[in-house]
């Protein structure tokens, strides 16, 4: 009998031994997990190009970054003067307002533009403005309309 309690004492205290230096390694895979899943999560950026089609050349590039975006900007329409810049604004669902810095006739300005980007266009968004420490704003972008200006087309960024 004692050999047999003392065997399963024996038995008792290295499973507990055992049990606890595998409590680290739960702990371990659990904090590399969590990692992985931070990792995963982490916006990467990505270029979006779209161009107009017709009489009329609008390109635009943009890099998106989470909400952030930035781009280039260049609108040739028929009859009127062309301006080309850089635009700095935000994502919010599917709709972009940006303050575009252009130069125009020798002038440089800086007007906010609004595009609703869906079904792999971008749809340009006109409403009231108004000047605004010398820019040109929206007065109120929720009575903006889309589909009566510029639809510009998906297409791959050239490089």
């Amino acid at each position: 009998m004692k050999f047999t309690f003392f065997s399963v004492l024996v038995v008792i205290i290295t499973a507990a031994s055992c049990n606890n230096a595998t409590q680290p390694v739960t702990e371990t895979l659990f904090t590399t997990d969590t990692l992985k899943v931070v990792k995963e999560n982490t916006p990467v950026a990505s270029t979006v190009c779209y161009a107009s089609t017709g009489n009329n050349t609008v390109n635009l590039k943009l890099l998106i970054n989470g909400s952030s975006v930035t781009g280039n900007l260049l609108y040739n329409l028929k009859e009127k003067d062309s301006n080309k810049g850089d635009l700095t604004g935000t994502l919010k669902g599917d709709t972009l307002l940006a303050d575009y810095n252009f130069m125009s006739e020798g002038v440089q300005s800086t007007r906010q533009v609004i595009y609703l980007l869906k079904d792999n266009a971008a749809i340009e968004g006109y409403g009231d403005v108004e000047e605004k420490n010398g820019n040109m704003i929206f007065k109120n972008t929720r009575t903006v309309t889309f589909g009566k200006g510029v639809k510009l087309q998906k297409v791959n960024c050239e490089k």
